[in-house]
């Protein structure tokens, strides 16, 4: 595709919309990102970046129709972690693609998750195979993106202190790996499919950046900080009384999991970002428990 040939990401201010913008604009494209607030920080770091911020919503039929006007491609991303969970996120995925049926786009990425076909009983996997599903019955030229877990999570998680150094704990079977990947990987990929979009139209591509198991995560951890870190298995059933549906993802991990050609993406993208490399340019290890 041309450069001057307009992208317009949704979720700009997020993770993969934000990194999505940001490896467009590195590349010299045209970009416009639909934020509900144009003042917000995230939209204005977009905006001093090269973005053209449109003001819109997802569930404003119109501010759709209009960001969609003269634009050929799009990047398409919903949360379920709004208002509305996973009956939110799916509605807006159908509302922006019919947009995007009404504008003439000429290629419509989707980022779903990795493994969204492959019966996870998580609900916020199936809501993106149900959008996946809809993106089939319309006369949309469409790729769709599956990422893994994203390299962020595990700063949610991250290793805490105790006496002897770090722990980093999962419910996850210490001998079972996970796919991993950084959301600055998943613009790379987004970024592909639009310049490559012979290679990348019909497709349906699972993508990650690595593959670790807990102890190997906790050891990436380690390399980072320098402090001893080992890997605690939690128990699953407290977490599948407060969050069955994180429990039903954990037991996913175990049952199933990931399923990305890394041999392949490595391939294409030999310099994808591995979990320690995220980690020294993203995490602040916490300082060591007294008396080590």
């Amino acid at each position: 595709m041309a450069l001057d040939q307009t992208i317009l990401v949704l979720g700009g201010t997020g993770r993969q919309g934000g990194a999505v913008a940001r490896e467009l604009l590195r590349r010299g494209h045209t970009v416009h990102a639909l934020v509900r607030d144009p003042a917000k920080t995230e939209a204005r770091a977009l905006r001093e970046a090269g973005a053209v911020l449109v003001r819109g919503d997802m569930d404003d039929e119109a501010s759709l129709t209009a960001a969609m006007d003269g634009v050929h491609g799009v990047f398409s991303v919903q949360t379920f972690r709004g208002p509305g969970g996973v009956e939110a996120e799916e509605r807006q995925g159908r509302a922006v693609a019919d947009a995007a049926v009404r504008a003439g786009v000429r290629h419509f990425v989707y980022s779903s998750v990795g493994g969204a076909d492959r019966d996870t009983r998580v609900p916020h996997f199936e809501s993106k195979l149900r959008v996946e599903q809809y993106l089939r019955t319309l006369d949309l030229p469409t790729t769709v993106l599956r990422p893994v877990m994203f390299h962020d999570i595990l700063l949610d998680i991250a290793p805490r202190p105790v006496q002897d150094g770090l722990v980093l704990a999962m419910w996850l079977d210490p001998e079972t790996p996970v796919q991993l990947i950084a959301t600055s990987d998943i613009g790379v990929f987004a970024a592909d499919a639009f310049e490559k979009a012979d290679a990348w139209l019909g497709r349906v591509v699972e993508i990650a950046g690595d593959a670790l198991t807990g102890p190997q995560m906790a050891a990436a951890f380690e390399a980072v900080s320098g402090v001893p870190t080992r890997y605690q298995r939690l128990p699953i059933e407290p977490l599948r009384a407060a969050r069955p549906d994180l429990a039903n993802m954990f037991d996913w991990f175990e049952r199933d999991g990931y399923r990305a050609d890394l041999d392949e993406l490595r391939r294409s993208r030999p310099d994808l970002v591995s979990l320690q490399a995220w980690l020294a340019d993203n995490w602040t290890a916490p300082v060591a428990a007294a008396g080590r």
